[in-house]
């Protein structure tokens, strides 16, 4: 297929899309208002950059987005995010099938801020043939929204690159530490000022524990503050932001994993996906995303957002009892070797397009027909 994905070219998750259809020998073109960041972009992919920024960026450059897809003339657009790309898209007036991909906060947030940026989304929603979601749980809020076909695309992960660390018991040189960690932004939203405060409390009871932190964002410094308060002797460390081709060294470092997010926006875990690729336990919020990739009791434990009582005793079983990290862990493998594997999820968005070339040729013929 020639493919014309609309998305931000510094997103890593527009990324791997785009490296994993070419390698599946698709002709793929990116077009992006965001210029590429440090994620390696495949070079057999061609990218288009829009020519104007600022503010009005997803209105202006519609004209040019129109002339990019009357170039590439492919066979399905893919639109990455339902309120800035998505407004560009319909600004353009593409003349091709359309397959809208939401993200989380376009159609959990943004359409709650007011009217009129609901109607922008819901606008921008119809205008698509149809709809992909990364969870059933996203899927459900989005047809709220508007009455349109929706595919389940998840976010997978390589299941041959992330793998367990053997003998994870003897990784940490046997110094009898247990470490706990997360890898994500450093944004209110991701629950790691809750994560700091749980971890707190079992610190105090265990102090042979460690949080590790990768990340960065607009919270840093504040959360800083806020683990040297709680946590005075170090045992909290900021290890910064890192290259998806760290994850697995990174999580191999741990013995758990937590995700605590506050928002139901937070609306696919993929870097909880990521942590059970590595045979890792999890301790995870009950918001939409984190709830539905884990199973609770079987890969992890959920438990209550904000609730950092039941956080921290989540976190204190799981430290005290390795045979159940372990058995968590390997089941955690099993569930996403299972359902999220990275080329499973690439055969699932193929599917989705051919559905919306199906739907475009349907809707086409039922307004040729009368209905």
């Amino acid at each position: 297929m020639r493919i014309l994905i609309v998305s931000a070219a510094s997103s890593i998750h527009t990324v791997r899309w785009v490296n994993g259809l070419v390698k599946r020998g698709h002709e793929v073109h990116l077009a992006s208002v965001h210029p590429a960041g440090r994620h390696s972009i495949d070079p057999r992919a061609r990218i288009h950059l829009a020519p104007h920024g600022g503010k009005a960026k997803y209105v202006v450059n519609a004209g040019w987005l129109r002339s990019v897809a009357a170039g590439v003339q492919p066979d399905i657009v893919n639109v990455h995010y339902a309120t800035g790309y998505g407004l560009l898209a319909r600004f353009a007036h593409i003349d091709a099938p359309m397959l809208l991909s939401v993200w989380g906060s376009d159609v959990y947030d943004s359409p709650r801020a007011n009217p009129l940026m609901r109607h922008m989304v819901r606008s921008n929603l119809i205008s698509a043939t149809r709809i992909a979601s990364t969870s059933h749980c996203m899927a459900r809020v989005t047809r709220d929204l508007v009455n349109k076909p929706i595919s389940i695309t998840p976010f997978g992960v390589d299941t041959e690159i992330l793998t367990p660390f053997d003998k994870r018991r003897d990784a940490n040189g046997g110094d009898g530490v247990v470490r706990i960690g997360t890898i994500k932004a450093l944004h209110s939203k991701y629950g790691i000022g809750e994560l700091i405060r749980a971890f707190s409390r079992v610190h105090d009871e265990r102090p042979n524990t460690v949080l590790r932190i990768w990340g960065g964002g607009p919270d840093e410094n504040p959360l800083k503050v806020l683990a040297r308060r709680l946590v005075p002797d170090g045992s909290v460390e900021f290890r910064g932001a890192i290259d998806h081709s760290e994850v697995r060294d990174a999580l191999g470092s741990l013995d758990i994993f937590a995700a605590l997010s506050t928002l139901d926006s937070e609306s696919f875990g993929v870097a909880i996906i990521e942590a059970g690729a590595c045979g890792l336990p999890a301790v995870v919020s009950d918001a939409d995303g984190p709830a539905e990739v884990v199973e609770d009791g079987v890969t992890g434990l959920i438990v209550p957002r904000g609730d950092v009582i039941a956080s921290a005793t989540a976190l204190m079983q799981l430290v005290d009892d390795v045979e159940l990290r372990l058995r968590m862990g390997g089941a955690g493998r099993d569930h996403v070797v299972e359902m999220y594997s990275w080329e499973h999820s690439l055969d699932l968005m193929e599917q989705a397009y051919r559905d919306t070339i199906d739907d475009a040729v349907r809707q086409h013929c039922s307004g040729r027909h009368g209905g």
